[in-house]
């Protein structure tokens, strides 16, 4: 089979570089505008050639639409305008929209909507990594919109990439993401703002920050140009999530301001009950 991938970046490219490795694909096209990334991708091996979009959905079995999500809902209809048996999939950090946007769409059983949980801040061909996906969740969206061999193709392909899948519909997917993922995005975003701002001396934050203001802030090094229609798209959920945390916030500076220590440590143990969930 034949696999094209639009946006060679960190999903896209790790993809391909597994996709090809388990057999499943025997050829990698690739689409993407930007000219660099597309040389890097054939020079790295993450796919065979690069080509037009039209030329490429025509010479493929599958579709990977793996752009930021303010494009990808720009392609998908210009993709399913052209697709006749091909299936196409997503992996997007927000479903709702991109769903809506092709719901009275002839062709729009031809897609399937989903979401690999995982990734890294860093962006690019050069960011792709092999075996990236194993053992983690993946969520297809609204499964009974898209046609039932589609679906078993994308399910085959996530087995294949030894994932965990998920099924829910669009709007509950969107919601659930904002607390277990773009909240931790806004809030290290949030956190290296105010290091940056309060700490002028870099030489000290390099010299000082340990591991765990390393690990709590490496999210804010991830792309403006991936997140900001991300946060634009779920804004609702976002919001919600985000008023929730800054009422946390608020919580633990009250106990500081009134010196009540006993309630720091209750909100401190209660928070410690993440482990029951988060056991590694």
């Amino acid at each position: 089979m034949t696999i094209t991938i639009i946006g060679i970046g960190l999903i896209g490219g790790s993809m391909a570089l597994s996709l090809k490795e388990k057999g499943l694909v025997q050829r990698v096209i690739g689409v993407d505008n930007n000219a660099a990334h597309a040389h890097q991708a054939i020079t790295l091996g993450l796919v065979d050639e690069c080509a037009t979009l039209e030329k490429a959905i025509d010479e493929s079995d599958i579709i990977l639409l793996a752009t930021p999500i303010g494009a990808a809902e720009k392609l998908l209809p210009i993709i399913l305008d052209r697709v006749t048996k091909q299936v196409v999939f997503d992996v997007g950090s927000t479903k709702h929209s991109i769903c809506t946007s092709i719901a009275h769409h002839p062709n729009r059983k031809r897609f399937v909507a989903t979401h690999p949980m995982w990734g890294t801040e860093n962006s690019g061909p050069a960011a792709a990594i092999k075996n990236a996906f194993i053992k983690k969740a993946t969520v297809i969206c609204s499964k009974e919109e898209s046609d039932v061999d589609a679906v078993a193709l994308i399910e085959k392909i996530y087995g294949l990439l030894q994932m965990h899948i998920l099924y829910m519909d669009a709007a509950s997917h969107d919601m659930h993401v904002a607390y277990v993922s773009h909240i931790s995005h806004i809030t290290s975003f949030a956190l290296a703002n105010t290091v940056l701002e309060k700490e002028r001396e870099e030489d000290t934050i390099f010299e000082l920050a340990s591991g765990g203001f390393e690990s709590t802030v490496r999210l804010a090094k991830s792309n403006a140009d991936m997140w900001v229609p991300i946060f634009m798209q779920n804004r609702d959920n976002v919001l919600d999530v985000l008023n929730e945390h800054i009422a946390q916030l608020r919580k633990f500076k009250a106990c500081l301001e009134k010196e009540n220590y006993t309630f720091l440590q209750e909100l401190i143990e209660n928070a410690n009950g993440i482990r029951r969930i988060l056991k590694n």
